[in-house]
Formats: C-alpha cells, sequence, structure tokens
C-alpha cells in the first residue's frame, strides 16, 4: 500500500502575525529623545506576549533624515542615533531567541543625495557613476516633463554645475536610482546579501513598483489648479518591473528562506497577482493602497482634502482582492502603517467608542486571508494627533503641503490643519505610549516629536493591567486566528455588500464554516444572519454578551465572530 501523500508544504509567512516598528518612536532607550535598536530590545517581551511572529524596521541605515530614513546615505551602516551594528545584530539575537523574526525595509527606488554614489555621479557627466541615476537634457531650460513630485513641486531637479536636470520622485534629496543600469542592480542584491547573511528574515520594499520607468519620459496628464502632470500613469508598473523583480529572485531571493512584501500603489488585483503570483518568482505579497485611498484621486486636493468613507466602498475593495487573489497570490492585511493616519481615527470612532471600534477593526482585519500587519500602538487603540500649530509637524510631506495649499490655492491655517489632522503621516509617528508616566515611558529626555497628550489614557502598562482593552483583544484574536486553518486556507464570501453600517463575510472550508460581523457604527442595529450561524458558537466578542438570535443586536462598533452549528 503506497504512503499517504505528505501534507503540502505551508510557507511559514502564511501563519505569521508582522508587527511595524516605526524606531525613531518606538522607544528611547539613552535619553536623546530618539527610538533606538536597544530600545526595541528593551520591549521584546512585551512584543512576544502579544503574540506577533515578525518585527518590520522601518529603515534604520545611514541617512541625513531629510524623509525620516527614507533617504539612505549608506545601506551597509546604522544610523548613529538608533545605534551601532552590533546593536542591531544583538537584537537580531535577542529577536530570535524568542522565535521572533526580522524583517528589514528595502529602499531602492532612490537613495539620498548624501549617498556617495550620487555624490560621485553629480560630480561630472563623465563620472563613472554619473548611469547610477537618471539624468535628462532639458528642453529650453525647462525639465523633460512637467511631472509632480508625491512630496509637491516637480520631479525633475536642475545640476546647475552641468545642466541637466535629475529624477526624483520623492523629495529632490532622493535622487532615484537607475534600474536600466545592471551594475546598479548588483549593488542592491550584493547589499541584500550582506543583511541576509546576518540572519535578516525578510524585506519590506518600498515603492518597488517604481523601479522601472519607461525610456522615452512621455508628459503626463494636467493636474487641475497646477502647472504640473500626473506622472504615475507611466512610472508605476514600468515596462521592466517583473523582469527586475524576477532577477532579484533569482539571485538573491531564492537562495533564502525569508518573507517579501512589495510596496505597489496603484496596483489592481490582476496586476497585484502578477507581482505575487505563486509560480513567477518574484515576491510573496504586495501592499495594494485601494482602500486607505478610497475618493482621494476625484477629491480637490487630494487626500488633504479628505473626503468621507463609505463603508460599502470599503467592502468592496476588501472583498475584490480577497477574491481575486484566492488561490492566485496572498493579500497583505492592514489598517494603518507609518504613512497612514491612526485606524481607529480613520475607520472607527477615536472618542466615545474607542476600545470598542479599535476592537472590532482588529476582528474584521484579522479574520480575513492573508498575513496582518499591525502598526505599532494600533494594538492600544491610539489615536490621531492635533497640533495647535504646523510648526509642531516634522513631516516632509505634511510641511510641503502647507506650504502648496496656503500659497498657491489660498486654503487657511485652519483648512490645511484640518486635513493634516485627518490625513498627515505624523499621526502615526507620534511616540509610542508606554506608561502614563513622564513622556509615556518613551524616554527621559526631550521627544523628538511631541507626544500626542491622550497618553495617561492610553498606553501599554494599563493595557495590560486591564483583561477588556484592546491590547487583550488584539492578543485573542491573533491566538484564536493561529488555532483556526480556515482563516489562512478558507474562501472568502462578502455578505449584503452595500450594507451601509455592517461589515459582513464568511471564511469556510471543508471542516469550518465562521462568520465575521463588523458593525461600523455608533448607533445599535438590528442585523439578521444566516439560518446556519442561529445558536452558532461565539468564538469572539468584544461587548460581554450576545444579544438575538436570527437578528443581532449589533451595539456600537460591535463584533462578532460566530461558528455555523
Amino acid at each position: 500500500m503506497p504512503p499517504p501523500n505528505p501534507p503540502p508544504h505551508i510557507p511559514w509567512w502564511k501563519d505569521a502575525i508582522v508587527y511595524q516598528i516605526y524606531p525613531r518612536s518606538f522607544q528611547d532607550s539613552n535619553g536623546d529623545g530618539i527610538g533606538d535598536l536597544r530600545g526595541i530590545i528593551r520591549r521584546l517581551d512585551y512584543l512576544k506576549r502579544l503574540g506577533v511572529d515578525v518585527l518590520w524596521l522601518s529603515p534604520i541605515y545611514a541617512s541625513p533624515n531629510d524623509d525620516n530614513g527614507y533617504d539612505i546615505s549608506d545601506y551597509r551602516a546604522i544610523m548613529p542615533e538608533f545605534g551601532s551594528m552590533a546593536d542591531f545584530e544583538e537584537l537580531l539575537r535577542e529577536a530570535h531567541a524568542r522565535g521572533l523574526k526580522i524583517m528589514l525595509d528595502l529602499v531602492v527606488n532612490h537613495t539620498s543625495d548624501e549617498h556617495p554614489w550620487f555624490i560621485e555621479s553629480r560630480a561630472s557627466p563623465q563620472s563613472n557613476k554619473r548611469d547610477y541615476y537618471i539624468w535628462k537634457q532639458g528642453q529650453n531650460g525647462q525639465p523633460p516633463t512637467r511631472w509632480q513630485s508625491y512630496f509637491s513641486g516637480p520631479v525633475w531637479e536642475k545640476d546647475e554645475r552641468s545642466g541637466e536636470f535629475y529624477l526624483h520622485l520623492f523629495s529632490r534629496k532622493q535622487p532615484d536610482l537607475n534600474w536600466e543600469n545592471p551594475a546598479v542592480r548588483r549593488e542592491v542584491h550584493d547589499m541584500m546579501r550582506f543583511w541576509l547573511d546576518k540572519g535578516v528574515d525578510g524585506w519590506r520594499m518600498d515603492t518597488i513598483n517604481m523601479l522601472s520607468k519607461p525610456p522615452h519620459y512621455p508628459e503626463g496628464q494636467p493636474i487641475p489648479g497646477t502647472t504640473l502632470t500626473e506622472g504615475q500613469p507611466h512610472f508605476l508598473n514600468g515596462p521592466r518591473i517583473h523582469e527586475f523583480l524576477q532577477e532579484m529572485h533569482r539571485e538573491v531571493l531564492a537562495h533564502y528562506d525569508v518573507m517579501t512584501v512589495g510596496e505597489t500603489p496603484g496596483v489592481t488585483p490582476a496586476e497585484g497577482a502578477l507581482y505575487c503570483g505563486q509560480e513567477r518568482d518574484e515576491l510573496n505579497m504586495v501592499f495594494h493602497f485601494e482602500h486607505v485611498f478610497l475618493g482621494d484621486e476625484t477629491a480637490e486636493r487630494g487626500k488633504w482634502s479628505n473626503p468621507p468613507l463609505r463603508l460599502p466602498d470599503i467592502k468592496r475593495v476588501l472583498a475584490r482582492w480577497q477574491t481575486e487573489l484566492h488561490g492566485r497570490g496572498w493579500n497583505s492585511l492592514y489598517w494603518d502603517n507609518h504613512d497612514q493616519p491612526r485606524a481607529v481615527s480613520r475607520f472607527g470612532n477615536d472618542r466615545e467608542y474607542r476600545v470598542e471600534s479599535a476592537k472590532m477593526l482588529c476582528t474584521v482585519l484579522l479574520f480575513m486571508q492573508g498575513t496582518p500587519y499591525i502598526y505599532q500602538g494600533q494594538e492600544l487603540g491610539m489615536t490621531n494627533v492635533s497640533f495647535e500649530s504646523i510648526s509642531h509637524y516634522k513631516d516632509i510631506e505634511t510641511l510641503n503641503a502647507y506650504k502648496v495649499l496656503r500659497d498657491e490655492h489660498g486654503w487657511d491655517d485652519a483648512r490645511v490643519l484640518a486635513g493634516v489632522y485627518a490625513r498627515g503621516r505624523d499621526n502615526a509617528r507620534t511616540p509610542m505610549h508606554w506608561s502614563g508616566g513622564k513622556n509615556a515611558g518613551f524616554t527621559e529626555g526631550t521627544p523628538w516629536i511631541a507626544l500626542n497628550p491622550n497618553y495617561p489614557d492610553i498606553n501599554a502598562e494599563a493595557a495590560e493591567a486591564e483583561p477588556h482593552s484592546v491590547w487583550h483583544h488584539y492578543r485573542d484574536v491573533i491566538a484564536l486566528r493561529k488555532a483556526l486553518p480556515v482563516v489562512r486556507d478558507g474562501t472568502f464570501t462578502l455578505l449584503d455588500p452595500e450594507h451601509p453600517t455592517v461589515f459582513s463575510y464568511i471564511r469556510e472550508d471543508a471542516h469550518t464554516r465562521l462568520l465575521v460581523v463588523g458593525h461600523f457604527h455608533g448607533q445599535t442595529e438590528a442585523y439578521r444572519i444566516p439560518p446556519e450561524f442561529v445558536g452558532g458558537a461565539v468564538l469572539s466578542n468584544n461587548y460581554p454578551s450576545l444579544e438575538g438570535a436570527q437578528e443581532l443586536q449589533l451595539r456600537p462598533y460591535q463584533a462578532v465572530v460566530l461558528r455555523a452549528r
């Protein structure tokens, strides 16, 4: 009798929970007001108790910090404010000793203009590093195109010495690398091996679908109210991007047991499957942005106009990614990150129902198929911050937008600040709340950016001590998710797609059928459930009891998970 077929191999990252750390704001260990690597070491036991598996560190490399570390001047050195290479190696050892993995940020669309490659590239058109970056002649003193950068203004910067322009999709201090040059690709591959050989467990790949630019640099469509044009249709998902990623996989990634996730703004599920399809040898998964950018493309001034969100639109986007990638690729699940406002402020109710809505968002997210990403403080229900003046903000995107909205579009301070309060990136970057004591336990010194003043009420020490806190709900849902293979493997079926306040879906495999219900409103709501769940086991509930049978009497921001009878 032949032996039974062995169970299929399940990659470890399909069962993992990722926790994103923004090192500058996580934990300071030396009193300089800046979070650091030794601070992360100090908090590893906290992260282990929470139940996460992978720690994604936003950039820790040497950087002038024009864009908080996403402008790298040395890929093989640690930012001095964060510590030393010895500190990083100790962090790696201590994390691995606790069964925690470390994932680094791979930022290779651009470097800092203070990187030695760019200094040499800029020195002369004859430099052997000139072709490491994208240099173009202008036309009659004007740049090659009028594309708008992500941080406002044009993407081309004129170099007075040579008269040529270099491309920067972000800050002028972040020149784009020329991925058409094989020497650049070899440099990146070698750098990746340097970190992987130290024992790093994966990469989050920054703006990875921007690496390939069209060779002729066509002009974009005019952006109303500006002299600039929209370049994204040309530089997102460019002509050689899959070739570059398959080469990276072949040369580097295939030789290590690591996880990879690509930041890919503008991708559809069909395009996402090209990046993370099981047989394509590129990435394990991607971050899409459809749910966090809803309405922004048609709003007067993009995200700063903060267009209202409709729950049916959120459901439509998330359900489409669940169903269209199922069996073809793998999803990344997230509500917020270092570039987005706080989840409970954007999608929940950060006032009277902060705790309930933070728990509800946890449940709705973590029972979908894919690898969940929790951003630091999300497990506490940390909220957006509203500083009194623009002078309190540090983020380059926010500060540039303030000038443009005020000087070019006539917005007054109150209107600009309303957009910043809702959507600014510094909402996620205020220091982590560890306690109700001095500076929330983040530092003995002066924090690099001001704290959210609500830290005496929202902090990790209090959350761990309160059995019904957001923190304990996250820990319980993480444990429940890991105990239920249906969450990893099962199908997803959206119910009531047009319901204005209830997000409900079914997860099902051959053995288990789950109903997940999330109520996105501050009023009670009667909601009829499928008959097979009436009287079913209650696996999770963010209220002490569940009312109703055929119709659930949903409380404000209630979340329930039921198993079919």
